[in-house]
């Protein structure tokens, strides 16, 4: 593995030499690969266009996100940044790169979370409006214009990773490919109607049985920790380290969303049905929403209060997006069509 993660260092730093000017659009396009985009910005939007697709966006990615965690442990895949540090290969010819805000993440670097989760949730999107095409147009040149897209998107998120110093090349390209199958897969088996039992049961199973399966590894002498020392270790800036980076914080992510979706449906069956101009005017109030609720600031210590606090956000997420905000909208324009 030497030689892959040392072309990958020239990779990166051929990159950011060559795209220098670039800097603050490769930052914008990995925090819209970020899986979290994936809930706050994907899913509101997908699911005010079509609600099925939206609760799709949503299940794909808490479950794909959850799979990279796994992946991520047991692969133990190294990061660029730390990796130049603690190879010792670069001793007499150190490369000339930077970190940036968002380099330094905690977890393991293989697969990339961000290839991997961008490329499923924007699989369904992409599939969706891509059979729509071909449907209304039966055009095969017009539908296959969303995947072509779709392809330019994968490459840009994992060249903006590899840009940061927080991928490899190889890393990137098994996070897109894997991302790809699970959208294809996880997309066809969309848990519509389910009864809420079966969101609590997967939703804090997943959760115990991750951190059952991270005690376990523990007391066999695996270290899961190991990447957050190595982080903390070789990150230029000890503030650019952040908990919400952390194995446990996608882990709550996911867990939360997927009991919040449940309660979603619980609440509202079906949803609510609403003409085209109530449903931008949900969108522009969840998007709202869903920003104040992601800048909400959480305490860091104890980790245990701030990863139920984590979980408690996301489990909110569905709610503004299915019931509350569409909720408001309705009764609000329900009213005036009978006044």
């Amino acid at each position: 593995m030497e030689a892959i993660y040392t072309q990958g260092i020239w990779m990166a730093e051929s990159l950011q030499q060559r795209t220098r000017t670039q800097e603050k659009l490769w930052i914008l396009v990995t925090h819209l690969g970020d899986p979290k985009a994936a809930f706050l910005l994907l899913f509101p939007f997908t699911y005010f266009l079509s609600r099925r697709a939206g609760v799709a966006v949503i299940w794909v990615a808490a479950l794909s996100e959850w799979l990279n965690l796994v992946f991520k442990w047991m692969l133990f895949g190294e990061r660029p940044f730390w990796w130049i540090g603690e190879s010792r290969l670069f001793v007499n010819k150190q490369p000339q790169v930077r970190q940036f805000s968002s380099t330094c993440e905690t977890g393991p670097g293989s697969p990339s979370g961000h290839a991997m989760v961008t490329a499923a949730a924007w699989w369904v999107v992409v599939s969706s409006l891509g059979s729509y095409l071909y449907t209304r147009t039966h055009s095969v040149l017009l539908s296959a214009v969303p995947y072509l897209l779709y392809v330019i998107m994968l490459v840009a998120v994992g060249l903006s990773r590899i840009f940061i110093l927080a991928h490899f090349p190889h890393q990137v390209v098994a996070g897109s490919i894997t991302g790809i199958i699970l959208g294809v897969i996880l997309s066809r088996r969309v848990p519509e109607g389910r009864p809420l039992l079966f969101f609590f049961g997967l939703s804090f199973g997943l959760l115990l049985g991750t951190v059952l399966l991270h005690d376990g590894l523990r007391k066999l002498g695996i270290n899961l920790s190991w990447s957050i020392a190595l982080a903390e270790k070789w990150c230029s800036h000890e503030e650019w380290i952040r908990l919400d980076t952390a194995p446990f914080s996608s882990l709550t992510r996911d867990c939360g969303a997927l009991l919040g979706l449940g309660l979603a449906q619980y609440w509202k069956p079906g949803g609510y049905s609403l003409p085209w101009a109530p449903r931008a005017l949900c969108l522009a109030f969840s998007s709202m929403g869903l920003y104040h609720v992601n800048r909400l600031p959480l305490p860091i210590q104890p980790q245990g209060l701030f990863y139920g606090l984590f979980f408690v956000k996301f489990v909110i997420v569905p709610q503004i997006v299915m019931v509350l905000v569409p909720g408001l909208v309705h009764l609000f324009t329900h009213k005036k069509r009978k006044d």
